[in-house]
């Protein structure tokens, strides 16, 4: 299983391969896509995630081998690209070396600057949580 750094160099790398941000954003609604199933019973108001403009809801739990594992959906589908990008980063991996993680990959590709504040402030949400889970959860 690969950590969070390699995971985030090989999203680094995907994104290299893409010339404009139309491509970009192509590419992160397929992520969003190809977004695993997320159960009806947690979609509930204790799973949103405020601070986005859309509904974001995302549950964490931690497995046997100490790893913390997410789920996630949203109600759009740029955001749920967002999100699953951030389950890819994060899913599986120990609450510390979440908390601890580097951002960088964010800048590096990007994203932060071609999102709208919106976005961006929803982006910022998201990871939050998932660091407040990382950090619980430890």
């Amino acid at each position: 299983m690969s950590n969070i750094a390699e995971r985030q160099a090989e999203v680094i790398s995907e994104f290299q391969m893409f010339s404009t941000w139309m491509e970009k954003y192509e590419y992160i609604i397929e992520l969003g896509k190809e977004l695993g199933g997320f159960p009806d019973s947690e979609r509930k108001e204790e799973n949103i995630i405020s601070g986005c403009q859309s509904k974001v809801w995302l549950t964490a739990e931690k497995r046997e081998n100490g790893h913390i594992h997410f789920q996630a959906d949203s109600d759009a589908i740029i955001t749920k690209g967002m999100v699953s990008l951030m389950l890819r980063i994060f899913n599986d991996q120990p609450g510390s070396a979440i908390v601890a993680a580097d951002m960088n990959f964010l800048t590096t590709i990007g994203l932060l600057e071609n999102l709208s504040q919106t976005r961006s402030n929803g982006l910022a949400a998201m990871i939050k949580q998932i660091k407040t889970y990382g950090f619980l959860l430890q």
